[in-house]
């Protein structure tokens, strides 16, 4: 998940807004579109560990899903939960923060020519390039959450982007990224788009993620059409060591 967030602010919290299949997108998307991919019990579920590290709570204030949650990580492991000022007193909090949420409001999609759709023989490039950019959680099977595209230069992958979580209607756009190198010449921008036709030929609404403190991200998202819905919490928790596992 992002880091660098800034810290929580409550007042931003509002109990009286009905729930929206965004509010808890890791959720709808582990039982929904990406069940596959998934490994549930109960209340709590995750991507399998070379997928994603995103883990979800149906319900972030329900003590079942902590314990369901407990019994399906590992002991020890840091993990960022969403949507949560309440974290049961035998996890650890490390840290907590806010980041982004924007959804496409006026976003012109378009194919672009140069992007060419990674499989599994690039993984490996996708990797480097996420290693050298930092754009978030990039495993060596997270091409399996949906479609990713790339530009190359000379036979090199200098960009990418592509499609994370997936919920009923709507997809997010992530691992957005650009060699330092070829930075400043659109390539982000023309990725996102062709990443964003593709998931509305399919008759989804393309959604974003992005850490709060990464203002300059931001403001790309807004002036390409996208348009800031919410900021989410991120609670950063310790797994208790004394978590019990049922038999499988």
């Amino acid at each position: 998940m992002p880091t660098g967030l800034h810290p929580p602010h409550p007042s931003d919290q509002d109990a009286a807004a009905p729930p929206h299949v965004l509010d808890n997108p890791a959720w709808a998307a582990l039982t929904g579109p990406h069940r596959h991919l998934a490994e549930i019990r109960g209340a709590a579920a995750r991507y399998q560990s070379d997928v994603s590290p995103f883990v979800a709570l149906a319900d972030a204030e329900d003590p079942r899903g902590w314990k369901d949650l407990a019994e399906l990580m590992e002991p020890g492991l840091t993990i960022a939960v969403t949507g949560t000022v309440a974290v049961p007193e035998d996890w650890e909090t490390i840290d907590s923060g806010y980041g982004v949420q924007l959804v496409d409001t006026a976003l012109r999609a378009e194919a672009e020519p140069e992007a060419v759709r990674l499989g599994p023989a690039d993984v490996p490039e996708m990797l480097d390039l996420v290693a050298r950019t930092q754009p978030g959680p990039f495993l060596p099977r997270t091409i399996e959450l949906g479609a990713y595209y790339g530009v190359r230069r000379d036979g090199r992958l200098v960009a990418m982007a592509g499609e994370r979580l997936r919920v009923p209607g709507w997809t997010e756009i992530s691992a957005v990224c650009t060699d330092p190198d070829h930075r400043g010449s659109g390539l982000a921008t023309r990725l996102i788009r062709h990443a964003a036709a593709g998931i509305r030929e399919r008759g989804d609404t393309p959604f974003l993620h992005a850490a709060e403190s990464n203002t300059g991200a931001v403001r790309l998202y807004e002036s390409i059409g996208f348009t800031l819905r919410r900021r989410t919490l991120f609670t950063f928790v310790r797994v208790p060591d004394s978590a019990q596992r049922r038999p499988e």
